[in-house]
């Protein structure tokens, strides 16, 4: 006789699996996720499959009395799967709020909490007080299996309070997508210790990690069309507002002037104004990143056509051991034109501008500085404009981020920080 509550378990858990098939699927091949996001989803609805396999198996076998050995297998299979994603999504957090797992206390606490069950499961293999299987294949809990069941809350609640700890590093998005994702899965395993409920378990897991994977995917999405607008306005506009008119006209008279009095330099300025002119209308039609050299490259061509102008009054200092990196297109050399256009006064002493690069432990880091009038913060000049539009530009292109600061002792300091 078909026993119906076996067959609705055994489809509903062979439908989740497909579902979760699509998942890896989704994560594998989406265009506009990043490569963390990816690498994430993959590896999760990965481990979901293996721990609905196995609850699979369990249906399978758990009522023949010739499979004992092998439920006991499942059982601990089970125990050990649930909470494996746990460290996982403890190391997507940190990353995400810029914080290094391996000096975590966090996930030294997550990570010591499921190699404690791992211990305990491990001695339940040779015990009774937690739980057991009978040779006819009956399973029991233990009077102890409320340890078990500690050891895999507990990374859940250590997660579940560091997200909240750190609400202000996450945005509205990405902090509700990790509420909704441990919370059910919580509170289902918290039911579960009193009242036995594997279906409502399992499924938690699964419509939490599609809650969180659907709300992250929109969010990746949004970025990756937002990206793609961005792009879209660049060619139109990025050359009214990168080649402003009078400084185009300025070069050419400089190179007028210098043709009588100095051809050898004429010759020069006319070469750095070309190479100018061919680094704009790269980065017009260029849709990806650009290495840091080329930009290197376009800003030290501008600066050579201003110093002809203005000589001695600015004075500019390189120093990019590190290139091996890739950024948005005249993001650079935007960066110092604004500091050169608000920051020269030939009244004031002469206008310093320091380049400089550096490799931290979180991607590569630009910094410009000027000895200019300094960060108004209530400005609303031309200079935020700009900003706000390169600041824009890389966290559409590659998640960078750009602050500006005032330098002590008067002028400004502009950091760019690519992942």
């Amino acid at each position: 006789m078909t026993d119906w509550s076996d067959l609705l378990k055994f489809g509903s858990n062979s439908a989740i699996l497909t579902l979760i098939a699509v998942g890896v699927l989704i994560s594998a091949v989406m265009p506009g996720v990043d490569k963390w996001n990816r690498r994430y989803f993959v590896s999760l609805f990965l481990t979901l499959t293996l721990c609905l396999t196995v609850v699979l198996i369990d249906l399978l076998v758990w009522k023949n009395p010739d499979m004992a050995t092998v439920e006991k297998v499942c059982i601990f299979f089970q125990y050990l799967l649930i909470p494996l994603p746990m460290p996982m999504f403890t190391t997507y957090l940190l990353r995400i709020c810029g914080e290094k797992w391996q000096n975590s206390g966090l996930f030294l606490s997550v990570l010591s909490t499921w190699i404690c069950l791992l211990i305990l499961l491990i001695i339940a293999q040779y015990t009774t007080f937690m739980y057991y299987v009978t040779p006819d294949n009956w399973f029991f809990r233990g009077d102890w299996n409320f340890l078990l069941m500690i050891a895999m809350i507990l990374p859940m609640i250590f997660n579940l309070v560091g997200v909240i700890r750190r609400r202000k590093k996450l945005s509205k998005k990405y902090y509700a997508a990790f509420i909704i994702y441990l919370l059910p899965l919580t509170t289902t395993l918290i039911i579960h210790t009193f009242i036995m409920v594997d279906p409502l378990v399992f499924f938690g897991m699964v419509l939490s990690t599609f809650s969180m994977f659907a709300i992250i995917l929109y969010d990746q999405i949004d970025r990756y069309m937002r990206q793609q607008k961005e792009i879209a306005r660049q060619r139109v506009s990025i050359m009214v507002l990168q080649m402003r008119p009078h400084f185009i006209y300025n070069a050419m008279m400089s190179i007028y002037y210098l043709c009588e009095k100095n051809p050898q330099k004429a010759q020069q300025v006319t070469l750095d104004f070309t190479a100018y002119l061919r680094r704009n209308f790269t980065a017009i039609a260029s849709e990806n990143p650009v290495p840091f050299s080329d930009e290197l490259e376009h800003t030290e061509a501008y600066l050579a056509i201003e110093q002809v102008q203005f000589e001695d009054n600015l004075l500019v200092e390189y120093d990019t051991p590190h290139k091996d990196f890739n950024l948005p297109p005249l993001t650079l050399q935007p960066i110092v034109e604004n500091a050169v256009k608000h920051g020269m006064d030939p009244e004031y002493a002469p206008l310093q501008i320091s380049i400089r690069t550096r490799k931290t432990d979180f991607g590569s880091e630009i910094i410009v500085e000027d000895n200019g009038h300094g960060f108004i913060p209530n400005e609303k000049k031309a200079p935020h404009t700009a900003l706000s539009n390169i600041r824009e530009k890389l966290d559409t292109m590659c998640g960078g981020k750009l602050s500006i600061k005032p330098k002590e002792g008067g002028g400004t300091v502009i950091r760019v920080m690519i992942p």
